[in-house]
């Protein structure tokens, strides 16, 4: 992950600010891995022992990218060619003889593997490894080309509306998006292939998508700024709007895994271990997803019994479960819990109390046990 970049100013801005995002010349040699790319059972109970390889982010292009640098183009974008290249890479290193590839992401990279998953089971299967099943699994990449909280023109990646982003993005880069998806809308609308609900359902490898219900970086880009001040009320009824939003976009996706929670990225942070949702906690999830397509590859049976994998917060907002990350204050660092939370975004306990018809000590003691 790591966002992008849409056209040329806003590209040497990034090439300045963030060039390990631009450039690998300055990458370290050796990177630890944390989260789903730990090789410890307690941080990775359940692929700790796979075959993992780490593809950084430096193509800008959400992963879509096939256009080398030229005269016109001062930079290259070839995300969607550096994935084809290291796969043709790993089948000489044993891919060839794996039973399942799992094309994992966060932020951008979630994004990414939506839109690259399908193109890997094809590369694979033309390579004559027709028996390596491909899954994707995308975190914090299912973003909805919403309504901003306010409209502001386009002028950089932060005040730019996420659809018109990607619109000036896909011609800058030459961006490539899944076939299938590509014939659902008009020349010139293959931008709507970048949204996880449209994008989705033409897909025909299993994805189970991770997603915060309050993801940090789309309230960014829709101009929700939580800092220091009280949240208005507009801004609070647009926060709980969009979390009911973005549930009603996941609940025919098979395999989900989405926290009342306000994040950003989830399965290479070492805590990924700790959020559950009704219970069940994320690598347990994959678990059962993993064991899911395993039986219903065997002998198509019913779902497992005990082992979810539909799983979505149904309590109305932020941090209403009480296993999401512990938040901090933006200014001071400290640690809040719910209700300092809730009361530092300017959150009314007794009107929300009345709203909901309950005693305002009541709602206190919900809040903070979480239900």
């Amino acid at each position: 992950g790591g966002g992008y970049c849409f056209n040329r100013e806003n590209c040497d801005t990034r090439y300045d600010t963030m060039r390990r995002l631009m450039s690998s010349r300055e990458w370290p040699a050796t990177r630890v891995g944390t989260g789903i790319l730990s090789s410890q059972p307690e941080e990775n109970p359940h692929w700790w022992n796979a075959n993992m390889v780490f593809i950084p982010y430096c193509s800008s292009d959400v992963w879509s990218g096939a256009s080398s640098k030229s005269e016109k183009n001062e930079y290259a974008f070839m995300g969607a060619l550096i994935i084809q290249e290291v796969i043709k890479e790993l089948v000489g290193k044993g891919l060839s003889t794996a039973k399942v590839l799992l094309l994992a992401g966060s932020s951008a990279g979630g994004t990414g593997v939506l839109l690259n998953v399908d193109r890997v089971a094809e590369q694979l299967e033309e390579m004559g490894y027709q028996g390596i099943q491909v899954r994707g699994l995308a975190d914090s990449g299912w973003f909805l080309d919403n309504k901003q909280y306010r409209r502001t023109d386009c002028i950089d990646t932060i005040t730019c509306a996420p659809t018109e982003a990607i619109r000036r993005g896909i011609r800058y880069w030459n961006g490539i998006v899944p076939e299938r998806c590509k014939l659902q809308f008009k020349e010139g609308e293959e931008w709507n292939c970048f949204f996880g609900y449209k994008v989705y359902p033409t897909l025909r490898c299993p994805v189970f998508v991770v997603q915060w219900l309050f993801d940090e970086a789309q309230l960014t880009v829709d101009n929700v700024h939580l800092t220091g001040q009280p949240v208005q009320e507009g801004q609070w009824l647009y926060i709980q709007n969009l979390g009911r939003e973005l549930r009603n976009t996941l609940k025919d996706v098979t395999a989900s895994f989405a926290p009342a929670c306000l994040s950003h990225e989830i399965i290479t942070r070492n805590h990924w271990t700790d959020i559950q949702v009704k219970g069940t906690s994320l690598p347990r999830a994959l678990h059962c997803w993993d064991r899911s397509l395993h039986e219903s590859n065997k002998n198509g049976k019913a779902p497992l019994k005990g082992c979810p994998v539909h799983l979505i917060d149904s309590c109305p907002w932020p941090h209403c479960n009480p296993s999401c990350p512990t938040i901090r204050d933006q200014f001071t660092g400290q640690e809040m819990n719910v209700i300092q939370f809730l009361m530092h975004m300017g959150f009314d306990v007794q009107k929300m109390a009345q709203q909901q018809g309950l005693e305002p000590s009541k709602l206190l003691g919900m809040l903070s046990s979480g239900n």
